[in-house]
């Protein structure tokens, strides 16, 4: 199994398999127990083994785990080593569909579903390997290596300081790989569209500015290693030495590779157009209705989604026109979106006083829900959280908001990343919402105690369902209103901003990549039918153009949460507890969408019965 798919990719997923029959005589009965328990050891073995064998052929995997068996490597690029996954994942199909299904226990054969799904889709996907663009402004090697080293790579050592230079020796190797697979996608007609390269160049050129490549202040990497060499406990002659192989490292393999690759995006801007949505792929219906169907976990078409999306935009504006009247507003509903997009009272300062009231207010609020949390859930995660702001380096092109993983070893925290860069397109409206997403309840919550939990497998702890994961998200922005928060209702006005936001994602996301849609068509839309800042909606779509079908996971997702609480609360009457239900939802990991409903439609069936 592919581990840079396995920890961060959506995959269409199985439903959840019945347990073993039991026997109306005892003797049967023992036998199929015993049977049971051999089979499951078995598949929880091989389980076991799948994801250690992906995580281990992966060094950068094995960093974010807190594995330093090659901390001294970066992985491998190449079609060769994409090849090798391939065999690797039907190699592993092989040897799970040896296991006997039917005499598993519950949970190993909810296990044995998941993983076969995963794998089958894995194999499936290898014929779209080529249908994506691996340098946009959202994500890529030219800002992903960058930002590994810094937020990944703890030194704590001379062994790690070691292993850090080694690693910057490997960024040459690494974007020549990742040129190597723009060129080919060049060959095969996917071309990011024109708007993304500019973005793309911006980004590495920060990573080469400073020293020692420019004059000035050290570059983000010569920082980032000094920063931590000054943190170790070694003579000053063994930090020097180390400090100036650093500085050899960036200037003979972290230079020229980023020069030679900023040669490769100029060149492949040059032949790149405007033409925005997945359709223009080869074959770019048929692998945008794979990528919804990865996405969403369901069987849902574009038409059906971008339906669902207007649906819900036109209950959202309703909502909002309530809270209009109740702040006393003359005006219509887009009028008041450009109040609130204009109003000084709901912006802080371009200023570093400004950035920090930022976080300082979003630190509290996470604070204030930690606080909380016994009302509404039973388990709670051990790792603790912060909140930062993205890196200098990355914070142009970035996302508004983005959570990241605590290490499963305790070493680091889970972090919430606001995006500062343009405090205009951060409204204090939306804090509120924005932290209860990313932080708690939200993705710190859901993330965290998934890897903390026992007795299921690493992959199940570590992998992820985009619709599972941001739907969870999204819920937990509504979550606490239903206890009282959002007390202001302009904060309230921004937590409906949020979910309008995710509602207009399923109508931009299938307008652009199946109703060919421009992006200047998507701009407008949600220019009209948001109040979010025309610097965040320009970004929003860019960011949509070059994921297809990402952004419908949040709603999909969060609708089906709330579908299947609605379903037990009408179901067990007074029974219902929902500190319960989100024990349900969080603890079994990340889940295709059909899995949950059956969990949760077997725990009403357990309720019932007891």
């Amino acid at each position: 199994m592919s581990t840079r798919t396995l920890l961060s990719a959506a995959i269409l997923g199985a439903t959840l398999a019945l347990g073993a029959c039991q026997s109306d005589t005892e003797a049967p009965q023992i036998e199929t127990e015993q049977i049971a328990q051999t089979e499951s050891e078995k598949a929880n073995a091989l389980f076991e083994d799948v994801f250690m064998e992906s995580v281990m052929s992966s060094p950068m995997s094995q960093t974010y785990l807190g594995i330093k068996q090659d901390y001294d490597k970066l992985d491998d690029y190449t079609e060769v080593a994409s090849a090798a996954e391939l065999e690797r994942a039907k190699a592993n199909l092989g040897k799970l569909q040896t296991i006997d299904v039917t005499a598993l226990d519950e949970q190993t054969a909810l296990s044995w579903n998941l993983m076969n799904d995963q794998l089958t889709q894995e194999i499936e996907a290898y014929r779209w390997r080529y249908h994506n663009y691996p340098v946009n402004q959202m994500f890529g090697m030219h800002s992903g290596l960058p930002s590994f080293m810094i937020n990944q790579h703890l030194i704590r050592s001379e062994q790690d300081a070691q292993a850090y230079i080694s690693r910057l020796r490997e960024f040459k190797r690494v974007l020549g790989e990742l040129e190597a697979n723009l060129y080919k996608r060049a060959e095969l007609g996917i071309l990011a569209p024109k708007f993304v390269y500019p973005y793309v160049l911006s980004d590495i050129s920060n990573v080469v500015t400073g020293a020692p490549f420019t004059e000035g202040q050290d570059s983000t990497l010569l920082a980032d290693f000094t920063s931590k060499l000054a943190s170790l406990e070694l003579d000053n002659d063994t930090k020097t030495g180390l400090l100036e192989q650093a500085t050899q490292a960036l200037l003979e393999s972290v230079g020229p590779g980023f020069a030679n690759l900023s040669s490769t995006v100029q060149a492949i801007e040059a032949q790149a157009d405007t033409r925005d949505g997945a359709w223009k792929l080869p074959d770019g219906p048929e692998f945008y209705n794979f990528a919804l169907a990865r996405t969403t976990t369901t069987t849902m078409d574009a038409e059906t989604i971008h339906n669902i999306g207007l649906a819900e935009v036109k209950r959202i504006h309703e909502e909002m026109r309530t809270i209009m009247q109740e702040v006393g507003f003359n005006g219509d509903l887009q009028e008041f979106f450009e109040f609130t997009r204009t109003d000084p009272q709901f912006y802080y300062p371009e200023t570093s006083e400004g950035k920090q009231r930022y976080l300082d207010e979003a630190t509290a609020l996470i604070d204030d829900m930690k606080s909380r949390l016994d009302s509404l859930f039973l388990v709670k995660p051990k790792a603790d959280l912060v909140v930062k702001s993205v890196e200098a380096f990355r914070e142009k092109s970035a996302g508004k908001a983005f959570y990241q993983r605590p290490a499963p070893d305790g070493s680091r925290p889970g972090t919430y990343y606001a995006n500062l860069y343009t405090m205009s397109a951060m409204p204090n409206y939306q804090m509120e919402a924005l932290a209860y997403h990313e932080g708690i309840p939200g993705h710190h919550m859901q993330i965290a105690i998934a890897q903390e939990l026992q007795g299921i497998p690493k992959f199940r702890k570590f992998g992820g369902y985009t619709a599972y994961t941001e739907g969870w998200g999204l819920y937990a922005e509504l979550l606490p209103k239903e206890i009282g928060l959002y007390e202001n209702p302009y904060s309230d006005f921004g937590r409906l901003a949020m979910e309008l936001w995710r509602a207009c994602r399923l109508v931009t996301d299938t307008g652009l990549h199946a109703q060919r849609w421009t992006r200047e068509q998507a701009i407008d839309y949600l220019l009209k039918n948001t109040p979010n800042a025309e610097s965040d909606i320009v970004k929003a779509i860019e960011r949509y153009i070059v994921m297809p079908s990402q952004a419908t996971a949040y709603k999909v997702g969060m609708l089906k949460i709330l579908e299947l609480r609605e379903k037990a609360k009408s179901s067990l009457g007074e029974a219902f507890d929902i500190r319960e239900y989100h024990d349900v939802v969080l603890k079994q990991g990340a889940v295709p969408l059909a899995t949950l409903e059956s969990i949760v439609d077997r725990w009403i069936t357990t309720k019932l019965g007891s």
